[in-house]
C-alpha cells in the first residue's frame, strides 16, 4: 500500500522549497555586490595612490605588504583554530592554519632509502627556506634562470613542517616544477581504516607565481589535478627503481573539489598510493 502525501503537506513542501531558493538567490546577490565592491574599492584606493605620485604608490605597497604578510595571516590563524579540524583529514595546512594541499602519497621505509629512490628518478632536494634562497627563488623566477633547489613554502602535519620536500624543474624555470613534501609518521600512528605507514606525502604541481587568493602573499599556482602529479612520482620512481613496490588503497578518502591554501583549485579521486622503498640499497 503506497501513502500518497496530502495536498497540504505538498503546499507546505512547495513553500520550503520556495523559501530556500529565494535565501539561495538573496545569499548570492550580497556575496556578487560585496565583491563588486571589493574590486571597486581596491580600484579607487589604487587610482587615489598613484594621483599622490611616488609617495603614494609607496604607502599602497607599504599597505599592501602589512595587510598580506601581518593582517590577514594573523587574522585566518585566530578563525582556523576555531573551524578547521585538529585531527588528520588528508590535508596539510599552511603556516597560516589554512587547509593546504592533500596527502595523496604514503610511504614504507627510512628516509635515506627514499631519498634515495628520488635522487635515481631525477628529483632534487629541496633547499630549506632562508633569506638567501628566498631571493634567489625571486631573482631567478624574474630572469627565468635555473634554480633545481629552489625552496618550497613550509606546509604542516602532524603540527610540524614537512621533514624534507623534492623537486623537478620543468624547461629550466623556477616558476614551474613538481615537487612532493614528506612527513614522519608519529611512532603507533595508523592511517584510518588502521593501515600503518612510515611517511605521508602531498606532491602537487607549480605552473606559475602569482598571489595567494586568502592572503594576497606571493606563492606558486598549482595544478588543479593533484592527481596527475601523485601519478607522476609514483611513475618516475618505480620506472628508476624496480625494487620499489607499489600498492594503491583505492578510495582511501572520498573523491573532491576544493582550494588549497593559496586559493586555487584541487581536485583528487580520493586514492592512496603506497610506495615501499625498504628494499631500496642505499
Amino acid at each position: 500500500m503506497t501513502l500518497t502525501p496530502t495536498k497540504s503537506a505538498q503546499r507546505r513542501e512547495r513553500r520550503a522549497r520556495r523559501r530556500y531558493s529565494r535565501g539561495v538567490v538573496l545569499d548570492w546577490a550580497f556575496f556578487v555586490f560585496a565583491g563588486l565592491s571589493a574590486v571597486w574599492l581596491a580600484y579607487l584606493s589604487v587610482d587615489e595612490a598613484f594621483q599622490l605620485g611616488w609617495w603614494g604608490i609607496a604607502g599602497a605597497v607599504v599597505f599592501w605588504v602589512l595587510l598580506a604578510y601581518l593582517v590577514l595571516p594573523r587574522l585566518h590563524r585566530i578563525l582556523t583554530t576555531i573551524y578547521v579540524p585538529d585531527y588528520f583529514i588528508g590535508r596539510t595546512r599552511t603556516s597560516d592554519g589554512l587547509l593546504g594541499d592533500p596527502v595523496n602519497l604514503a610511504l614504507m621505509g627510512e628516509a635515506p632509502q627514499i631519498e634515495a629512490a628520488l635522487q635515481v628518478a631525477g628529483w632534487t632536494r629541496a633547499d630549506p627556506v632562508t633569506l638567501r634562497s628566498s631571493w634567489l627563488i625571486i631573482t631567478r623566477t624574474l630572469a627565468r634562470r635555473s634554480y633545481d633547489d629552489a625552496p618550497v613554502s613550509p606546509l604542516f602535519l602532524f603540527g610540524r613542517q614537512q621533514d624534507f620536500a623534492y623537486q623537478q624543474q620543468v624547461a629550466g624555470n623556477p616558476a614551474q616544477r613538481h615537487h612532493v613534501r614528506f612527513w614522519r609518521c608519529p611512532d603507533g600512528w595508523l592511517l584510518p581504516g588502521g593501515r600503518r605507514v612510515d611517511w605521508l606525502a602531498a606532491g602537487t604541481f607549480d605552473t606559475a607565481v602569482g598571489l595567494s587568493l586568502f592572503t594576497l602573499q606571493v606563492t606558486h599556482k598549482i595544478d588543479a589535478d593533484t592527481d596527475v602529479e601523485r601519478d607522476h612520482i609514483v611513475r618516475t620512481v618505480q620506472d628508476a627503481e624496480p625494487r620499489v613496490r607499489l600498492e594503491v588503497l583505492r578510495d582511501f578518502s572520498t573523491g573532491y573539489h576544493s582550494r588549497n591554501g593559496g586559493g586555487d583549485s584541487i581536485r583528487t579521486d580520493g586514492d592512496l598510493p603506497i610506495l615501499d622503498t625498504r628494499e631500496v640499497r642505499v
